[in-house]
Formats: structure tokens, C-alpha cells, sequence
């Protein structure tokens, strides 16, 4: 680590950290829906909506503090971009929970619970590593299961995709399903730019 001089507000760690555990509980409301009958869905977006608000509170919190501090643990912009990229993951998880309700949405096909799988992995992992950034250790096992975690996840939206088109034959429902998967791998390209943004930061910080 390089030698520093001057003193850093530390309460970084501690916001990131707090963000991450929205992620967690964000993704686990999804896969909690997969299954759910449409009242319950309505209730658990409920609780969605909640996390995503709370989430977001969050990530203003980082940002006012970025605008008062002088000095900061890493680069501005790298606290900038980890921030906004967390926002991101529960963004599109709400989003995506937002349109099964909204779409009226019965059964989903069962390979969606395989993204839902990924994105409780990404988040988890996510909130075990938002921690260790104050001491910049043990981080890449991190990133780099991030990254295969979302090959992964473009492998299976690949393949659902496939067989949306096979054997969907309502075209409505096929559009509203596909807006629903696209979330989801949305969510899926923003834990992996969440961990390509942590590896920016060790390399800079090393």
C-alpha cells in the first residue's frame, strides 16, 4: 500500500458495505417472486420498492460525503463509479421485479431462475468484498468469480432467450418475458462492472 500523509475519511468503507447488503436482500425478494402467486408478488415488490429506495438513500449518502470530503480513501471518480454501479444492480432488480407485477406476469420459464441464482451469488459476493476494500486484501478470488459468474449468465440469457422464441407462441407475452430477462442480465453486466471497478481500485491502490 502506498505511504499517505494526510488523513482519509473512512466512512466510505462503512457506506459501501451498507449498500451491498441491499443487493442481498434485493436479490433474494426476486427469487422469492419466481414462485409466487400474483398477490404475493404484489406484496414482495412492495418490498422491492422499499430496498431500492433505501438503496438509493444510500448511494446520495456517498455521493453528499464525496461533494464535502477533501481527501478520500481512492480515487473521486473510482467512488463515484463503485457507487453508481451499485445503484445500478438494485436498479435493475427492481425494475425487473417492477414488470412481473406490472405485466401480470404467471409462470416464468424455469431457466429465469438460473440469472435469479447468479444475481443472489453476484450480490453476495459483493457484500462479503465491499468490507476488505479498507484494507485492499483478498479481493481478486472477488472479481474474478464476478466474471464468471456473468459468462455465465449470458450463456443462460442466451439460451432462454432460444427457447422463449420456440416455444412462446403468444407474441405479447414474448415481449413482455424478454423486457423481464433483459433486466436481469442487466443486473447480471452490473455486478460485473461493480467488480471490474473493485479491481481498478486494488491495482491503483497496490
Amino acid at each position: 500500500m502506498r505511504l499517505r500523509l494526510t488523513p482519509r475519511d473512512t466512512s466510505y468503507f462503512d457506506l459501501f458495505a451498507a449498500s451491498a447488503v441491499h443487493l442481498v436482500t434485493g436479490a433474494n425478494i426476486l427469487a422469492e417472486m419466481l414462485g409466487a402467486d400474483r398477490a404475493t408478488r404484489k406484496e414482495l415488490n412492495k418490498r422491492m420498492a422499499a430496498e431500492e429506495h433505501a438503496a438509493d438513500d444510500a448511494t446520495h449518502t456517498i455521493m453528499r460525503r464525496l461533494n464535502q470530503t477533501f481527501v478520500t480513501p481512492f480515487d473521486r471518480d473510482d467512488i463515484y463509479d463503485l457507487a453508481s454501479s451499485l445503484d445500478d444492480c438494485m436498479d435493475y432488480m427492481d425494475e425487473a421485479a417492477d414488470l412481473m407485477v406490472l405485466y401480470k406476469i404467471g409462470e416464468l420459464p424455469a431457466r429465469v431462475s438460473d440469472q435469479v441464482q447468479v444475481l443472489q451469488r453476484a450480490a453476495e459476493l459483493t457484500a462479503e468484498a465491499m468490507p476488505r476494500l479498507r484494507s485492499m486484501e483478498s479481493l481478486q478470488e472477488y472479481w474474478v468469480e464476478i466474471n464468471r459468474l456473468e459468462n455465465q449468465a449470458d450463456k443462460s440469457h442466451r439460451k432462454l432467450l432460444a427457447e422463449m422464441f420456440d416455444e412462446i407462441a403468444d407474441p405479447i407475452l414474448l415481449m413482455k418475458l424478454k423486457e423481464i430477462v433483459e433486466k436481469l442480465e442487466d443486473a447480471a453486466d452490473a455486478f460485473e462492472k461493480v467488480a471490474n471497478t473493485v479491481e481498478t481500485i486494488a491495482l491503483k491502490e497496490s
